[in-house]
């Protein structure tokens, strides 16, 4: 017999009052396998959030999951991590009231500066680590960092960055997990080996996407999946000439040590966030936007799709509030998934996924 969501000893209890009492739903944000995200207005303090609208029925087999990202959400304050408010409860639904980001995709927002340098990605890199730090410090693995769990919190030049998704998050059952998932090209190597793996699973992580940061293109590519974790498993990756030519040693070092294929010598978050790279001045300041922009556009067509989609609805919306330039922009509040690989969306193929530079074609 299963206790009841809310009643496990995980510390958060759910409302069974009625959240349209508390909260007006505005419009569809978007909708995922077992999930729909609304936006919606606290009547009582006019304030936006987004809801994530859970059937109960889609829940049935799936409840571990849930209650893993509710349980790790519930526990987690820091600046850089969207935050769980609220947990309501129906006969039929169970409502996930979370902080709402209005800045958009990290890529959409390189793609749109006029300027971008290392610097700037050194500063992006650094709050990423910070947040994930503190995840590891917590006892929790992430388990899926990707550029498209990496939100801006508003459309301010200086907003912050957010991470978000906690569906495939691992609280505290020892430092080893054996688990296999997360996204093809993120995952790092002990984990398509089926080896045991830590939170070091996170480090590689953040290596790869300090990688596309400094190029436009991910380091390991290929249309057969089998092919690719070959690449990953071996940690091949190279700095092709010349879309690394005129990028610092040190950044290259700085993903040499978090995409090491040996988890053991692998840096940490904390060694990390030591590297000249991040906590000097090795970072250059020349401009490299042109390259970056046009070979993230080039093989990150998807993340534009799904932006287009779900911007409409939470732009449309804040304007006719009035609520200035400063939160229009679009939400992305990932719905829940298990572990899964790799998904197309409805009508997209895989070849809309162009590889790297150095990819087979």
């Amino acid at each position: 017999c299963r206790m009841p969501l809310g009643e496990d000893g995980n510390g958060w209890k759910k409302k069974t009052s009625d959240i349209k009492e508390n909260y007006d739903f505005k419009e569809v944000l978007g909708t995922g396998a077992f999930s729909e995200v609304v936006l919606a207005e606290e009547k009582r303090t006019q304030r936006l959030v987004a809801i994530k609208c859970i059937p109960k029925k889609a829940l049935e087999g799936k409840e571990n999951n849930i209650e893993n990202e509710i349980a790790v959400l519930h526990r987690i304050k820091h600046p850089n991590i969207v935050s769980l408010e609220d947990i309501f409860e129906s006969t039929s639904h169970l409502y996930l009231v979370m902080q709402l980001v209005s800045g958009g995709e990290l890529f959409d927002r390189i793609v749109e500066k006029g300027f971008y340098t290392e610097r700037d990605a050194s500063q992006l890199i650094h709050q990423i680590l910070d947040a994930v730090k503190y995840l590891h410090d917590m006892g929790i693995v992430h388990r899926d960092l990707k550029p498209e769990n990496l939100l801006y919190y508003s459309m301010d030049e200086d907003s912050k960055i957010m991470i978000s998704d906690f569906g495939l998050s691992k609280i505290g059952s020892g430092s080893v997990m054996s688990t296999a998932c997360g996204t093809p090209g993120y995952v790092a190597p002990e984990v398509l080996a089926q080896k045991p793996y830590s939170k070091a699973v996170d480090c590689w992580s953040i290596g790869v996407i300090s990688y596309i940061l400094l190029c436009g293109y991910p380091p390991f590519y290929d249309e057969n999946d089998a092919k690719l974790f070959e690449q990953i498993l071996k940690a091949e990756y190279e700095f092709d000439s010349p879309y690394w030519d005129d990028i610092s040693d040190s950044a290259k070092d700085f993903i040499c040590h978090l995409m090491e294929k040996e988890p053991s010598k692998r840096y940490t978050c904390e060694q990390a966030l030591q590297h000249p790279w991040i906590s000097g001045d090795t970072a250059l300041d020349k401009n490299i936007h042109e390259s970056v922009s046009a070979q993230i556009k080039k093989n990150f067509a998807k993340s534009k799709w799904k932006q287009a989609f779900n911007a409409t609805a939470v732009v449309r919306h804040m304007r006719r509030l009035q609520l200035g330039t400063s939160l229009e922009g679009p939400s992305q509040i990932t719905p829940t998934s298990p572990c899964h690989g790799h998904l197309l969306r409805n009508g997209e193929e895989e070849s809309s996924l162009r590889g790297p530079p150095h990819s087979p074609t």
